[in-house]
């Protein structure tokens, strides 16, 4: 799903303008984004939570060269869903 036909899908599911329903998905990312920044953990119940989690440096390798790179520290951000929404997406699997 593209961003477009996001902002289509949230705009008639809520009833509100296409402008609006941008604003409000803007406003959310941001906020996420604001939120992992300052390392704190956002949930939505029934969802799941978005986490920041930290990557050690290290040695990496040239795909092309072999040669060894260095690849810095660095912050990536994390997604675990949760219980329900595994639930619903495998909803033969057994518990």
């Amino acid at each position: 799903m593209t961003k477009a036909e996001l902002i289509d899908a949230v705009s008639e599911k809520a009833g509100v303008s296409k402008a609006e329903a941008e604003k409000t998905i803007g406003a959310f990312f941001e906020l996420v984004v604001a939120s992992a920044i300052k390392g704190e953990k956002v949930a939505w119940p029934g969802f799941g939570s978005f986490s920041t989690s930290s990557r050690k440096a290290r040695v990496g390798r040239n795909p092309q060269t072999g040669a060894p790179v260095q690849v810095p520290a660095s912050t990536a951000m994390k997604f675990t869903s949760s219980s329900t929404l595994k639930s619903e997406l495998n909803p033969n699997r057994k518990k």
